[in-house]
C-alpha cells in the first residue's frame, strides 16, 4: 500500500466490458481500492452495476470526478466518446485513467494530445505490459539474460496491444516506424464468440489474419501475427518470442550464453496454489526461472485471473503516481504511439506499401518505467 495508508480511491465513466476488470479488482481487494461511483449514459446500466459491486450511481461525468473526491477517474466509453470525456475531466483539474485506444483516429489523437497533453493528467489503462508473464519476461530482458533485445514476435493480442508489448519489451521509444503488413481472409472454426459464450457451432467461418513487420529502427523490430477473434479463440495458441544478441525467450523456454563456450536451456515455471493437494488457496504465486522469481505477485492470495493482476497493477501505479509516490503507470503519449501503429498495420495491409509514421508533438515526452513495480511485487 502507499505511504499514505489508504485505499486508492477512483471513479468509472463507462460501464463496458472493460470497465468490469476494475469494479472486480476493486470488489477483489477492498483494502488497497475504492470505487467512489460509477457514471453511464445507461441508467440501468449503471444502477446494475452499482448494485451489483456495491458502489454508488452517478448522474454525470461531473459527479464522477467529484463525489467521493477520487484520486482519478477510470474512463472506459467508446472510441469516439473518450477524448471528449478525458478533456472534460482534465479541466476540473482530475486525473485520468483513460482505457486504450485514447482516441480514434490521428487527427483526433493529434487534437487531444493539443488539449491535454501539457497537464499532465492522463494515463492510459494499457495493461498488457503489466500481465505477470510479461512482467516476468521483462526483467529476464532488463537484467541482460538473452542479451540486447532485437526482435520481439507477438503472437496473442491485436494492434495497439501488440504495439504496447513489442515497444516495451524493446525500449524502442516514439520515434518513425516502418510498417509493412499483409492481411489474408482465412477460416477457421470459432467455439467461443466474444464474452465467453460457447457457439456450439463446429463449422469454420470466415475470419482475416494479418502479419506484419515493424522496424522501430536501431536494428529492433517487431513481427505481428493476429487472427480475427484470436483473444477469445482456444484453438489458437498464443505465443511471444523475445530475440537477443545472446539467446531467446519462447514462451516459457529461454536459451541463453552462460559463458562463451557454454548454452543454457530453462524453463519459465509459475508457482500456482490450489492444485492437486495445495491449501493455499487458488491463485498466483510467482514466476520464475533459472530458480529465482522474476516476478511475484502482490495481490495474492485475492483469487485473480492473469488480466485483473494486470488491470490491478495499472490502478496501483495510478494511485502511486496521482499521489507523488511513483512513476506514471502508461503516459498518453505512449498510448497515442501504441495506436498510431496499430493505424499504421491497417494502412499498410489495406494499401499494400509500407507506411512510414511521422515524429509526432508526443514523441518526447516522459515515458513509463516498466520496471517500477508496486508494493508486494518484489
Amino acid at each position: 500500500m502507499s505511504t499514505t495508508d489508504r485505499p486508492a480511491k477512483f471513479a468509472i465513466v463507462g460501464t463496458g466490458w472493460r470497465s468490469e476488470f476494475f469494479l472486480r479488482v476493486a470488489a477483489e481487494l477492498p483494502g488497497r481500492f475504492t470505487v467512489t461511483g460509477v457514471h453511464s449514459r445507461s441508467a440501468a446500466r449503471r444502477e446494475e452495476l452499482a448494485h451489483r459491486f456495491g458502489t454508488l450511481a452517478v448522474d454525470s461525468v461531473e459527479e464522477a470526478a467529484e463525489q467521493g473526491e477520487p484520486d482519478f477517474v477510470i474512463v472506459a466509453v467508446p472510441w469516439p466518446a473518450a477524448p471528449e470525456i478525458t478533456q472534460q475531466i482534465v479541466e476540473l483539474g482530475v486525473a485520468v485513467l483513460e482505457e486504450t485506444p485514447p482516441a480514434p483516429d490521428l487527427p483526433a489523437m493529434r487534437a487531444l494530445w493539443s488539449r491535454v497533453g501539457a497537464r499532465d493528467l492522463v494515463q492510459v489503462a494499457e495493461h498488457n505490459m503489466f500481465m505477470p508473464a510479461h512482467r516476468a519476461r521483462l526483467r529476464m530482458v532488463r537484467e541482460g539474460l538473452v542479451g540486447e533485445p532485437t526482435s520481439v514476435q507477438v503472437t496473442s493480442n491485436h494492434l495497439y496491444h501488440a504495439v504496447s508489448i513489442m515497444r516495451g519489451l524493446l525500449d524502442a521509444g516514439r520515434g518513425p516506424t516502418t510498417v509493412i503488413a499483409h492481411s489474408v481472409s482465412t477460416s477457421l472454426v470459432d467455439p467461443i464468440a466474444l464474452g465467453g459464450a460457447f457457439s456450439d457451432d463446429p463449422d469454420p467461418v470466415p475470419r482475416t489474419a494479418t502479419l506484419a513487420i515493424l522496424d522501430f529502427g536501431g536494428g529492433r523490430t517487431g513481427l505481428y501475427d493476429f487472427t480475427e477473434n484470436q483473444w477469445w479463440n482456444p484453438l489458437r495458441h498464443r505465443r511471444l518470442t523475445v530475440r537477443g544478441t545472446a539467446g531467446e525467450i519462447v514462451d516459457d523456454r529461454v536459451v541463453f550464453l552462460e559463458d562463451p563456450r557454454t548454452v543454457v536451456e530453462s524453463v519459465v515455471t509459475r508457482r500456482q496454489t490450489g492444485l492437486d493437494m495445495n491449501l493455499e488457496g487458488f491463485f498466483l504465486d510467482s514466476i520464475a526461472v533459472n530458480g529465482r522469481a522474476m516476478y511475484r505477485n502482490p495481490y495474492r492470495p485475492a483469487r485473480l485471473s492473469d488480466e485483473d493482476i494486470a488491470a490491478a497493477t495499472v490502478v496501483d501505479r495510478m494511485s502511486l503516481w496521482v499521489r507523488g509516490e511513483g512513476p506514471p503507470p502508461y503516459p498518453l503519449a505512449d498510448g497515442l504511439q501504441d495506436h498510431l501503429l496499430g493505424l499504421a498495420i491497417e494502412e499498410s495491409a489495406r494499401l499494400g506499401r509500407p507506411v512510414v509514421t511521422a515524429t509526432e508533438p508526443w514523441a518526447d515526452a516522459i515515458g513509463p518505467d516498466f520496471e517500477a513495480g508496486v508494493p508486494g511485487e518484489s
